[in-house]
């Protein structure tokens, strides 16, 4: 596996304790979830309808603002791993520093690779990748110039796993162009990453194709309970974006008399320039608080965002050490 976050079988090996006994924000998953409420027993026995993967996807146009054609798979990681059998292998470019597995993903499927810093590098790209806001510096890019850049790719894939408390930057409305694929998780901004959820958006062959290869039953009866249930919930978004910028700017405060420098984040995650990130790491897992490093980047280090009060007084007080 490629050097991710939520790898706290790590933590424990290295720092001892139970599972339970973490506060795990090495990832970017909201830790104050969803509330989910019962599923019935039917969502578990039986097979997944057609009628009810088709609620799932009303459901996730209204959340995400868009009528174009769309398709639940298990996570946006579904979907990255299917992206190569989109096309026949060319020039993929890939906005970079970003979430690894892309690379890795298109490599294996025989794709030339090249990551590039700047956005007007992709042109020309066969298939071009764009997360936005990134993973890992938050870094963003208005609508207007991701649309500008379709004419001059072959395909124009959006990730937009940590989009959901930034809607206006979101291109799912403009999904249904030829040539422009939308990624979205559910997992992060509801909390709920273990029910292996998300959704590409696109134009209707592009769609077929992925839904083609996903198979007959991408998703749980579980996963469509829930996920109808929170993705039609606009209250509950609303409340838990507002809470999330106000706990941006509170995770930012707390750690500023560590001399730490903000180095970007999103809604989910804050990434902060250390002079030693796997220092700060290890004090904080004496804390039983796990955080995540870049083997390239040795200054960085990237906080998700507490959850309870409680995580945030032990979060304060490791901090005080």
């Amino acid at each position: 596996m490629r050097e991710h976050g939520g790898n706290l079988d790590q933590a424990q090996q290295r720092f001892g304790g139970r599972a339970e006994d973490w506060i795990d924000l090495s990832t970017g998953i909201n830790r104050l979830p969803y509330p989910v409420g019962e599923v019935s027993l039917r969502a578990w026995s039986a097979l997944p309808s057609r009628a009810e993967i088709d609620a799932l996807h009303q459901a996730a146009r209204h959340a995400y603002r868009t009528s174009a054609p769309i398709v639940a798979l298990g996570g946006a990681q579904a979907a990255i791993q299917l992206l190569p059998q989109l096309a026949a292998p060319g020039r993929a470019r890939i906005l970079a520093p970003t979430y690894n597995e892309y690379a890795g993903v298109l490599s294996a499927a025989g794709w030339d690779v090249q990551e590039v810093g700047e956005i007007d590098a992709l042109a020309d790209a066969d298939l071009a990748i764009v997360v936005n806001p990134n993973n890992p510096d938050g870094r963003c890019h208005s609508p207007k110039d991701l649309v500008a850049l379709l004419p001059r790719v072959g395909r124009l894939v959006i990730d937009e796993s940590f989009a959901d408390a930034v809607p206006q930057l979101s291109l799912a409305s403009e999904a249904g162009r030829p040539g422009l694929v939308i990624l979205r998780s559910f997992g992060k901004f509801y909390g709920l990453a273990g029910l292996r959820l998300g959704f590409a958006i696109g134009n209707a062959a592009d769609i077929d194709r992925l839904a083609a290869l996903s198979g007959p039953w991408p998703v749980s009866g579980a996963a469509i309970t829930i996920g109808c249930r929170a993705l039609r919930d606009d209250a509950w978004a609303e409340t838990t974006s507002a809470r999330l910028a106000r706990d941006c700017v509170r995770l930012d405060e707390m750690v500023q008399t560590l001399g730490w420098r903000l180095a970007g984040g999103a809604s989910l995650f804050r990434l902060y320039e250390t002079p030693d990130a796997r220092a700060a790491q290890e004090k904080l897992a004496h804390g039983q608080i796990w955080s995540r490093v870049f083997t390239q980047r040795p200054t960085w280090l990237r906080l998700g965002l507490p959850g309870s009060e409680a995580e945030w007084t032990r979060l304060g007080e490791v901090l005080a050490r």
